[in-house]
């Protein structure tokens, strides 16, 4: 496998809901590919100069959306590896737009591990309250939207973040030689 050649932009997008393990995942596939790993949450908190959380209360949700798609943009047009991007990336139609025609793999998590993985969710500002019940309806309302932009689906349920690299890995050779 080869990394892709300039202007093309990432060599895989990983788009799920919180909890599906795409950093994790995407630094364990960009390792082994010997690629950089690119978070888009944390592209926009070194921008902000402050945590995901904090742009929420301080500046609101819109505020955030905004960073977020002008982030998510810059993101596939610059970065060469691999790239998470945040949970409701997917929301915009103009984001959805962008990943068209790219590598983009959904790793799908079901309610019961990501409420394990996601746990309190005190630094995640869409969970507050019932997280188990927001972690529903987040992914009821946007697991459309995740496979709608996918090339693949990848289910990470009581999988190894490892174990779902090497499959991500797997299929995007394949998907080469197609």
């Amino acid at each position: 496998m080869t990394g892709p050649g300039p202007g093309v932009g990432p060599y895989v997008v990983l788009v799920g809901s919180m909890g599906a393990g795409k950093t994790t995942v995407g630094g364990l596939l960009a390792s082994d590919l010997g690629l950089s790993f690119a978070d888009t949450d944390q592209l926009i908190e070194a921008k902000a100069g402050k945590p995901v959380a904090e742009i929420f209360v301080d500046d609101g949700e819109d505020h955030f959306r905004a960073l977020e798609r002008a982030t998510v943009a810059e993101a596939l047009e610059a970065h060469r590896g691999i790239l998470a991007l945040g949970g409701g990336a997917v929301l915009d139609p103009a984001t959805r737009e962008l990943l068209a025609g790219r590598r983009v793999v959904f790793l799908q998590v079901g309610l019961s591990d990501a409420a394990s993985r996601v746990g309190l969710g005190v630094s995640r500002p869409l969970l507050l309250g019932n997280v188990r019940g927001r972690i529903k309806q987040l992914l009821d309302e946007r697991t459309p939207l995740y496979a709608s932009v996918a090339r693949w689906t990848v289910p990470t349920d009581g999988r190894e973040a490892a174990e779902v690299a090497a499959e991500v890995r797997a299929l995007v050779d394949d998907g080469d030689h197609d």
